[in-house]
């Protein structure tokens, strides 16, 4: 025990002490687990209950899921699972049915790392850290309704996972009815030749594999062949935030290459004009929803074609359309498919030298920059390099609207992932092409007119004129003339002349790429599809699910040498011949047929997509949730016309990638009819870090923070000076700080307060183990002002309380609980605070009604004591269901307030006042105060401002 705790504070044997609460939390812990206290009933079904607390308003309140780590949790991790069960009490208490659970996001590649890395398969180490965690979570005292809870990588949880990506493979997006459908809807209308195949030909006349290749432009759910990062040292692709600026693996540090791959995608982007305006119905911080909005960026633009000599055209998409006849050289991104088909045998007479990389031929130049370029990653072709890098196709396109021919390039720049993956080049009026055109000696042709001083002749300039208010110059042909227009109005014209002759239109553009939805790994989700003798695609019947991951002998993927690009993944599962190569009856009347199993499994992003919707049903087997259940819990209502999840607290890192796929999945579930919410969660709470002190050596090598002292201001280890930085808490970090740690020093209820007071939720603070204390001390006066240390005995008597302590605690049940319901934890404490002190102050024994209307405020904070003091004040119930007290009006307010008098702005009176005196009754006290009066003079009076109750400002004549 440490000094805070000393043999003098544990003297008393009824002291409030460590060990005391330990043993108040153990036993209210067991109580309700046994009760069943936090269990929301659902108003039908298996988890129906008590119908009256069914029919009160409902509260569905949720934490992002916790992955189970090894490393098990430290203090910062519980902050926002303190504070959603701060609020989930207070809501209970003031009247609402409140479901509050946690499960797991339990699939995860450090599972299958240790597993490589030990052999140790993932689920029982995973298991293991469940366990951990669950028993660390239980230990803070947290009100979860534990029937609910559930891990993804539970069979019975994953066949949902799997159902529900069957159901999206199984639909398209109509973009007349603006939402999803079944894809066999889409069947019918090629089938009755409402709706023509691509050439024309009858539906029956198509074979299988085409037919599969026409659904496949249409299904939600498609395999294509995707540019993906391929580290041959690691044998796996990775995602783009796993590649270093340096274009190597950030595990690792490999080689990355860029490589086609066979990849399952989600077809997030027919959905972006909805997940854009549907953001205005949510409540959420005004910073996530412009993340998400710049994610999916949506620009408008228009759609042009260059017509490019023995091939098809070149199709750019621009939003600047207006300098069309500024355009004197175009850039394809080198993965493009046309490269090759316009790519001539020899270099045109009269190439320039500098346009061919020294190369003898186009091919030759475009083969060996291809090379270059696919050792890049995205972040890297996206920097701002000072030299810019490209070469010469050998072919030529043609500017639609000025009839000159344009130089085609490549150049790492310009990636497929935006717009079409080619560029129309305008460098006078952008920074890159600018660039790019003085490293590659190409014309320029100023069509916006500058502002500044710089001219028309751009060969003068130092940098690109990139102004949006200007006039177009320079940009006539014989049908056309934008010369003297605004930008806007030139746009709208450049663009009904580019519809009217056929070589554009206008368009919209988004920046949101479709979702990737493969991983060469083992340790995810099973595809619930197969693969005939053709390679078509068959998903399996919904009596087939789920499909569950088989044993492997190797968790780790095949690895080859690092600087082999020609080489493709082997995926774990791909190793299990008898799981892979399978006969199966699909229920088409096909019969029995051979087929093999997809080998990729799903991303970690999956299970987390709809695990709201099992919260509220996660029994069910027969379907993914009860209609009549998930509309009482997230069903579209006033306020919410989307419905969603009440309140969802978590970290603002997961701002755009899984708040936009959980919505995606929402949105088409909504489509086919399987929920009534549209959006997954209404309202949205970030919450602020705990951050901790770093120290670290001369090396740099961080140091244990627990054995660093303070000297003179200085920090040490070791007698070494060590150097101090404010970052964040872990292991690696050598500074983290347990919840068992506080929990055996100083009690759960302690280490919630704590946490809570730091300061706003909202806002990162760093851990001081030393200022814990004064929550535990505000706990010891708090005991001490109900139950006697010496007796044990509780000390309240059945007497009214005086006039001060009436105010003193209405306006605490006031602040309080409108703070808890703003989840402003850190002010509701420190009211809580001050009315105890007034009560330890006041001394002698407490009314009975004032001592538990104190239980009452701290019990969402400090459940654990609340609960012992509640039944030790002779109640048989549950503090947890009792009501939160209500302030009375009269008590709220102050019996008198301090009003200032001014004269000509200056302080001559102050009167103590009754709070609601009128303007009139205080103008006539002011003006009859005798300090006024002397200070008047007999003076006239121009003016009388009156601001009742706090001002009066006399103006003299």
């Amino acid at each position: 025990m440490s000094e805070t705790n000393s043999a003098a504070e544990t003297a008393a044997p009824h002291r409030y002490t460590a060990a005391m609460a330990a043993d108040i939390e153990a036993r209210w812990q067991d109580f309700w687990d046994a009760e069943g206290t936090y269990e929301a009933p659902n108003p039908s079904g298996d988890l129906a209950g008590d119908p009256e607390l069914a029919a009160k308003p409902k509260k569905f309140i949720m934490d992002m899921f916790p992955y189970p780590s090894g490393a098990g949790l430290h203090v910062g991790h519980p902050l926002g699972y303190i504070a959603t069960d701060v609020f989930a009490r207070h809501q209970r208490m003031t009247g609402h049915n409140v479901l509050h659970t946690l499960g797991f996001d339990a699939f995860g590649l450090p599972a299958e790392q240790y597993a490589v890395q030990t052999g140790t398969h993932p689920r029982v180490s995973t298991e293991a850290n469940i366990e951990n965690m669950t028993a660390q979570l239980r230990r803070l005292g947290l009100g979860h309704d534990k029937r609910r809870s559930f891990a993804t990588i539970e069979a019975d949880y994953y066949k949902w996972t799997q159902w529900i990506f069957l159901q999206i493979f199984n639909s398209w997006y109509d973009t007349e009815a603006d939402r999803a459908r079944p894809i066999a809807e889409l069947v019918a209308e090629f089938e009755s030749g409402s709706r023509p195949t691509p050439d024309g030909r009858d539906w029956s006349a198509l074979s299988a594999v085409e037919r599969a290749d026409v659904l496949g432009e249409y299904r939600l759910a498609y395999a294509s062949d995707a540019p993906v990062n391929w580290s041959p040292g690691l044998g796996t692709v990775l995602a783009n935030e796993e590649v270093t600026a340096d274009g190597r693996s950030e595990r690792g540090n490999f080689p990355v290459f860029k490589a086609k791959l066979r990849q399952w995608n989600m077809r997030i982007t027919a959905y972006a004009d909805r997940l854009l305006n549907d953001l205005d119905g949510l409540d959420w911080p005004e910073a996530i929803k412009l993340q998400q909005r710049n994610w999916i960026g949506r620009s408008e633009g228009a759609r042009v074609d260059f017509p490019v000599e023995g091939a098809d055209s070149i199709t750019v998409f621009t939003t600047r359309q207006d300098t069309l006849f500024g355009a004197t050289y175009m850039v394809l991104a080198p993965e493009h498919e046309l490269v090759e088909r316009i790519t001539p045998a020899a270099w045109p007479e009269g190439t320039h030298a500098v346009w061919t990389g020294g190369y003898a031929t186009p091919a030759e130049a475009v083969a060996a920059y291809r090379k270059l370029a696919a050792a890049k990653s995205d972040v890297e072709r996206q920097a701002e390099a000072k030299d810019k890098t490209g070469v010469f196709t050998g072919a030529y396109a043609t500017n639609p609207v000025s009839g000159e021919k344009v130089p085609v390039f490549i150049a790492d720049y310009v990636l497929m992932g935006y717009g079409t993956g080619a560029i129309m080049a305008v460098p006078a009026h952008d920074a890159r092409d600018f660039a790019f055109a003085r490293a590659f000696e190409l014309p320029m042709r100023c069509v916006v007119e500058p502002s500044d001083d710089r001219g028309t002749d751009p060969s003068t300039w130092e940098d690109a004129f990139g102004s949006y208010d200007a006039k177009l110059v320079n940009s006539a042909n014989d049908e056309i003339s934008l010369d003297g227009l605004g930008v806007v109005d030139a746009k709208a014209r450049i663009t009904s002349w580019l519809t009217e002759h056929g070589v554009g239109e206008g368009t919209v553009n988004f920046r949101l790429r479709d979702w990737l939805f493969s991983r060469q790994r083992y340790w995810g989700e099973p595809f619930p599809i197969v693969y005939d003798e053709d390679g078509v695609a068959h998903p399996l019947p919904e009596s087939m699910l789920p499909l569950e991951l088989p044993e492997v002998d190797d968790y780790s993927p095949r690895t080859f040498d690092p600087d082999d690009a020609d080489t493709q993944p082997e995926t774990p599962l791909s190793r299990n011949a008898d799981w892979v190569d399978v006969t199966l009856d699909l229920g088409d009347g096909n019969g029995p047929k051979k087929y093999r199993r997809e080998t990729n499994t799903m991303p970690n992003w999956a299970g987390s997509c709809w695990y709201e919707l099992r919260y509220l049903d996660p029994n069910n087997d027969r379907q993914l949730v009860d209609p009549a259940i998930e509309q009482y819990w997230m069903g579209p209502r006033e306020g919410q016309p989307t419905g969603g999840v009440d309140l969802y607290v978590g970290g603002a890192e997961h701002a755009v990638l899984h708040l936009l796929y959980a919505r995606f999945w929402s949105k088409v579930l909504h489509d086919l009819g399987h929920i009534s919410s549209a959006e997954p969660f209404h309202k949205l709470y970030n919450q602020g870090m705990i951050q901790a002190f770093v120290y670290r050596d001369s090396r740099g090598i961080a140091v244990p923070a627990a054995e660093v002292e303070e000297r003179d201001g200085a920090f040490y280890y070791q007698d070494e000076k060590v150097s101090r930085v404010l970052g964040k808490m872990g292991k690696s970090l050598k500074n983290a700080v347990t919840p068992d740690e506080i929990c055996a020093e100083y009690g759960a209820d302690t280490l919630r307060l704590y946490e809570m007071a730091m300061g706003p939720l909202d806002v990162s603070r760093p851990w001081d183990t030393r200022a814990v204390v004064g929550q535990y001390r505000l706990l010891q006066r708090l005991w001490r002002n109900v139950v006697d240390e010496e007796t044990g005995e509780v000390t309240v008597v059945d007497a009214e309380p005086g006039e001060e302590t009436l105010r003193a605690l209405h306006k605490a049940i006031d602040g309080v609980g409108q703070d808890m319901a703003g989840m402003r934890f850190n002010t509701a404490i420190a009211k809580v605070t001050e009315l105890n002190n007034h009560l330890t102050k006041a001394g002698g024994p407490l009314p009975r009604s004032v001592a538990e209307s104190l239980v009452l405020l701290v019990a969402p904070l400090a459940p654990h004591i609340a609960e012992e003091l509640w039944h030790r004040l002779g109640h048989a119930e549950s503090v947890v269901h009792q009501d939160f007290p209500v302030a009375d009006p009269a008590y709220v307010v102050d019996e008198t307030v301090t009003c200032v008098v001014q004269v000509k702005g200056k302080v001559k009176a102050r009167l103590e006042i009754s709070p609601s005196i009128t303007d009139a009754e205080l103008e006539a006290l002011a003006l009859a105060d005798p300090a006024v009066v002397a200070a008047l003079a007999g003076a006239g009076i121009r003016k009388v401002i009156v601001r009742a109750p706090k001002l009066v400002n006399i103006v003299p004549a």
